[in-house]
C-alpha cells in the first residue's frame, strides 16, 4: 500500500444539543482560532455535532474508516474518559484540549485553578463571605477542578464551604440555579458562574426576584463575551483568548497529524475583568 493521502481536515465533535452551541459564544471562536491556523496549510475543520458519548464514538470510528480527518481534537475532557483509549485504538493522530498538567495524552493543558484564586481574593477583598458557584456538568474535568479550588479556597480562608449547584451552560439552568440560591435561608453574596450564557440569566433572575446587582448580589462569568458587555449592569468576568486557544489546539493536532509529539503548549490564562456586576458585599453578609 502506498503513503496515505491526507485528508486536509481536523475533526472536531462537540457532544452537546446544537441550541446550546448557537448560544454560547465559547466554542465560535474557539472554531475560528482553530480554522485560521489550519487555513494557514491549507486545511479545514470536520465539525460533527451530536448529542451523546455513543453517537461521538461512532464519528470517530467513522472518520478512521473512511480516513476523513488527519487529527482529532477532543474537547471538555472528563472523568473516566474514554476517547483517548479508542483514539489510540484507532490509531487516529489527537490532541486533548483543556487537558490537566501530567495527562498521559497529547494535549493542550489549561490552569482552572490560578483563575479561581483570583477571583476569590477580589471577592474577600469586596467583603464576601458567603461565596457560591454554578457549574458546568460535573463530569467535566474543568468543573471540577474549579470546584476543588474554589472549596479550598474559602477553606483556608476561613468560610463557609461554597454551595455549588450543577448547570449544563443553558440559559435555563443558569436560571434555575440561580432562583435556588436566592431562595436558601442564607443566599450568598456572590456568585461566580461557569460561562457568561448562565451568568447573563442569573442576571435577569435577580431583577426578577428584586434582588439588586451588585447592591445586594455579585455576579462573576466564566468566558467574557459581547453578552457580558452588553448586560445591565456589564458583567465582571473572567476572560479568556479563546482564539488564540483554538491557534495552539490547531498547532498542536498538526504536529500529531505529521507524527511529531506534540509540544507543550497551555491555553491563555483567564484573566479577571471586573465590571458593574460586582461591588463591596452588604452590611448583613
Amino acid at each position: 500500500m502506498g503513503k496515505r493521502e491526507p485528508a486536509g481536515a481536523v475533526g472536531l465533535v462537540l457532544a452537546r444539543p446544537s441550541r446550546l452551541l448557537s448560544a454560547e459564544p465559547f466554542f465560535m471562536e474557539f472554531i475560528a482560532g482553530i480554522e485560521e491556523r489550519l487555513a494557514e496549510r491549507d486545511m479545514s475543520v470536520l465539525l460533527q455535532l451530536v448529542t451523546t458519548a455513543e453517537a461521538e464514538e461512532e464519528a470517530y470510528r467513522r472518520w478512521a474508516e473512511s480516513r476523513l480527518v488527519d487529527a482529532v481534537a477532543v474537547v471538555n475532557p472528563a472523568v473516566d474518559d474514554t476517547r483517548p483509549a479508542l483514539l489510540r485504538e484507532l490509531r487516529l493522530p489527537f490532541v486533548v484540549a483543556g487537558a490537566h498538567e501530567g495527562s498521559d495524552a497529547p494535549a493542550v493543558y489549561t490552569d482552572n485553578t490560578a483563575p479561581v484564586r483570583e477571583v476569590l481574593s477580589r471577592l474577600l477583598e469586596l467583603g464576601h463571605r458567603r461565596i457560591a458557584r454554578v457549574s458546568g456538568p460535573a463530569q467535566l474535568l474543568h468543573t471540577r477542578a474549579r470546584t476543588e479550588a474554589l472549596a479550598e479556597g474559602c477553606r483556608e480562608a476561613g468560610l463557609p464551604a461554597p454551595v455549588v449547584l450543577e448547570g449544563d451552560y443553558s440559559r435555563e439552568s443558569g436560571a434555575r440555579r440561580t432562583a435556588e440560591l436566592l431562595r436558601l435561608d442564607h443566599p450568598p453574596t456572590a456568585v461566580l458562574y461557569d460561562n457568561d450564557v448562565m451568568a447573563v440569566a442569573g442576571l435577569d433572575t435577580a431583577r426578577e426576584l428584586g434582588v439588586a446587582v451588585p447592591g445586594r448580589l455579585s455576579l462573576i462569568a466564566w468566558d467574557d463575551s459581547t453578552l457580558c458587555r452588553l448586560a445591565s449592569p456589564t458583567l465582571t468576568a473572567m476572560s479568556v483568548d479563546v482564539h488564540r486557544y483554538g491557534t495552539s489546539v490547531a498547532e498542536a493536532a498538526l504536529e500529531c497529524a505529521d507524527g511529531h509529539p506534540a509540544t507543550e503548549r497551555w491555553s491563555p490564562t483567564a484573566r479577571l475583568v471586573s465590571r458593574g456586576s460586582t461591588g463591596p458585599a452588604p452590611a448583613e453578609g
